[in-house]
């Protein structure tokens, strides 16, 4: 796989009504991962952790509840995603993303078992770089 570059969207808990209302207008297939199938109990534990909806078209749509805790605000809640297996290219565009900008999550490996971060860039755009996994 190359890399794909793609929106995410925020959701104030209602992540996979949305998705499935995406996945009705546009085909294709949905995965749902929640927070409590990576270890989160209590509130939220049914809520989206990441959800992913593969068109026929080619369209990726990623989306997830926000987290407990976490400010939800409208307006402000897509992010660019940047994923795929090419770590040297990946990096290259992460390191170029963050630069002059805000490391919200550092590039590391993450529970998921792969390497992720994200950034605000310099213009105030939120991204997420996720490599492998």
């Amino acid at each position: 796989m190359g890399s794909l570059l793609n929106p995410y969207i925020s959701f104030a808990g209602d992540a996979r009504q949305a998705l499935e209302f995406y996945q009705a207008v546009f085909g294709g297939e949905l995965s749902l991962n929640t927070f409590g199938q990576f270890g989160q109990t209590g509130d939220g534990a049914d809520q989206i952790m990441h959800g992913q909806l593969s068109t026929p078209s080619g369209y990726t749509l990623m989306a997830s509840d926000t987290p407990p805790g976490m400010p939800y605000n409208p307006g402000d809640n897509i992010t660019v995603s940047l994923s795929g297996d090419d770590d040297a290219e990946l990096r290259g565009y992460w390191e170029k993303l963050s630069d002059g900008g805000t490391v919200t999550v550092p590039l590391e490996k993450q529970m998921w078992g792969a390497v992720f971060g994200a950034c605000k860039d310099k213009f105030g755009i939120n991204w997420m770089v996720n490599i492998g996994g």
